[in-house]
């Protein structure tokens, strides 16, 4: 029997009650229903600072940098959602994507990202819920070799969007974020086959 889809969820938001870590957890629901494994991620729970060359000549990959990264090798799936700051992607979802990006001694350049398939989504209180930020982080994935699913959701008025319980009030924008969730763990499963 095939192993389950190894998937690690993670908002690009280390703040408290952020709109981004309620939607990444309904796209962890849709996923888990299609039968994946999934690994869900508070970025706050692994600190890292700022990318600096020196710092990483002197010291090596910081600790939690070498976590992330070791989360990253350990699954095959990425569900990513990216709150939009001043149109762009935030700091700590790039930091956090350089320091994986650099390379141990004797490993293989981004050998953390080469075959990573990622679905991401996006939730904020501004018009466009937060879609300019995916435009950006869809283009760092990019480049470094991760397969971004071409379906994403972006919800606007992130403020008003959420009941009570963390389920998004539109019904239809609830099933399309779970559904990113089912499509990623689909298309792992499509490239695993011979």
């Amino acid at each position: 029997m095939a192993q389950p889809v190894k998937i690690l969820a993670f908002a690009g938001s280390t703040r408290t009650g952020s709109f981004n870590k309620q939607l990444v957890k309904i796209a962890v629901a849709g996923a888990r229903a299609a039968g994946a494994e999934v690994t869900e991620l508070d970025l706050r729970e692994l600190p890292m600072p700022l990318y600096d060359g020196d710092l990483e000549a002197q010291q090596g990959i910081p600790e939690h940098a070498q976590a992330f990264k070791a989360l990253l090798l350990a699954h095959e799936g990425l569900l990513i959602a990216s709150p939009e700051y001043n149109s762009g992607i935030t700091g700590v979802l790039k930091n956090a994507i350089d320091w994986a990006s650099r390379s141990a001694p004797g490993e293989a350049p981004l050998a953390c990202f080469v075959r990573k398939v990622a679905a991401l989504m996006s939730a904020s209180p501004g018009a466009l819920g937060g879609l300019r930020s995916l435009a950006h982080v869809r283009w760092v994935l990019g480049n470094i070799h991760v397969l971004v699913l071409p379906q994403q959701v972006a919800v606007p008025k992130a403020h008003e969007a959420f009941d009570a319980a963390g389920a998004l009030k539109d019904a239809k924008q609830q099933a399309a974020v779970q559904r990113l969730g089912q499509d990623l763990a689909g298309v792992v499963v499509k490239l695993r086959a011979p």
